[in-house]
């Protein structure tokens, strides 16, 4: 695993052991990358379920201003502070550890983000209640795009039913990325 492109292409990056955290592969992340190329730049990233903390890195690689990545497992909060400090981004890198549910609430009165990405734990059905949460806060405005990355049988009325829309989906062999936006 590693950074793909940006400031700090082709960096390795730690993984958790085990089953519990899923990698994004080097391919999909290219690909939801080539997606947002446009909107990475300067913006304020939330990565939540952030695993290694890859995709906010990748972010922050390519420009974004500031990630905050939220994590709770130990293994998986270790591993984001070793790459952040192996990426040399701690300036602009911030590491909520607990659960994503407390830190959504601790997080109302941030300035707004510009990219929520979320890599929940397949079929945990967690996503209508974080969605729920985001259509209520301050920091997710009719601009922020919202990414769930999911299983391809997962299904997406989460979206609708909080007030977002889906704009655009991804497809790859076992999951997707839905981008959506509040309406």
């Amino acid at each position: 695993m590693r950074i793909i492109a940006g400031s700090r292409r082709s960096l390795p990056l730690k993984a958790p052991k085990g089953i519990d955290t899923r990698p994004t592969q080097d391919r999909t992340k290219e690909t939801l990358f080539n997606i947002l190329r446009d909107d990475v730049y300067d913006a304020r990233f939330l990565d939540l379920f952030a695993g290694s903390g890859a995709i906010a890195l990748e972010a922050l690689s390519r420009g974004a201003r500031h990630a905050v990545m939220v994590e709770n497992a130990r293994e998986a909060v270790s591993c984001i502070r070793q790459n952040i400090s192996f990426t040399r981004f701690e300036d602009c890198a911030e590491l909520m550890e607990c659960d994503v549910l407390t830190a959504l609430k601790r997080l109302e009165g941030q300035p707004p983000f510009d990219i929520i990405f979320m890599d929940p734990p397949y079929r945990l059905g967690i996503e209508p209640q974080v969605m729920r949460i985001l259509s209520e806060a301050r920091y997710v405005t009719e601009d922020t795009i919202v990414i769930v990355e999911a299983a391809l049988d997962t299904p997406t009325d989460f979206a609708d039913k909080n007030g977002f829309d889906i704009y655009r989906t991804k497809d790859y062999k076992t999951n997707r990325h839905i981008f959506m936006r509040r309406k």
